[in-house]
């Protein structure tokens, strides 16, 4: 197995995740163990979590010569979680190093709003669009309610545009109640999901995307299934990414591999 986790706060000192690089190295070596090979560390970029964004590719270079120094085999990739209070206030250099995919197909992760996807999210999704960036949107199962208000209906919107869903290890396990767990197995087992992520903060979530793909198996997707919302699919937003404008050719590929 070869896992690729878009949404990992691995990064030591900035925000909730590893607390220093001690932690963050520990957290590396469970990843390696449990077939983790690559990363996107993705820092909070939030009001209450204030970051230099310009100082995370610095950060993540230090921590990748840590890991390399100790032949972990754990590849990392600079990006964040961006809260949808910062979306609005970042600079277009600042989304530039917070994006990953090649030129062209750059995407960001944006977080769902806990309080509920609406009117308002989807004016700041159009809008990081418009600037030229594709979305990933992490956790929305998250969103309050977003099986009973219409929040469903839209996220469609967005993935009509070429957004893509994102889930977590932690709600497929229950770690965020029931309604959580149950909102996270009906995106996967509607096919909405396209990727699980392990959400992980070393000290407080010590899980990893391998748990994900036992998770996704156990909430009834196949062998194969799993394998594309934790390897294939979260590679290719990597390397192939999200085109601006999605072609019909594009649009059918990623409609395949959520079959």
């Amino acid at each position: 197995m070869s896992y690729v986790d878009l949404h990992l706060h691995l990064l030591p000192g900035v925000d909730d995740g590893a607390q220093d690089e001690h932690d963050a190295l520990v957290h590396a070596r469970r990843l390696a163990v449990e077939g983790v090979r690559e990363v996107t560390v993705t820092p909070h970029i939030s009001p209450s979590w204030p970051l230099e964004v310009a100082s995370i590719p610095g950060r993540v270079a230090a921590l990748q010569k840590a890991i390399d120094k100790r032949s972990l085999g754990v590849r990392l990739h600079a990006g964040g979680e961006i809260h949808p209070r910062s979306a609005a206030g970042l600079t277009d250099d600042e989304l530039e190093i917070l994006a990953n995919g090649p030129p062209g197909s750059r995407w960001l992760l944006l977080e769902a709003p806990f309080g509920g996807v609406g009117d308002h999210f989807i004016g700041i999704c159009d809008g990081l669009r418009a600037r030229g960036f594709g979305l990933v949107i992490a956790h929305p199962e998250r969103a309050g309610r977003l099986l009973d208000d219409g929040g469903v209906d839209l996220l469609r919107t967005q993935l009509h545009a070429g957004a893509v869903l994102q889930i977590n290890v932690c709600s497929l396990l229950g770690n965020h109640g029931l309604s959580v767990q149950e909102t996270a197995v009906h995106l996967l087992r509607s096919g909405l999901a396209y990727a699980i992520a392990s959400d992980g903060h070393p000290g407080s979530r010590s899980h990893t995307l391998r748990l994900g793909f036992e998770l996704a198996m156990r909430a009834g997707a196949s062998s194969v299934a799993a394998w594309r919302l934790t390897q294939a699919n979260p590679r290719f937003l990597l390397h192939q990414g999200i085109p601006q404008t999605p072609s019909p050719a594009t649009t059918a590929a990623l409609e395949l591999m959520l079959d």
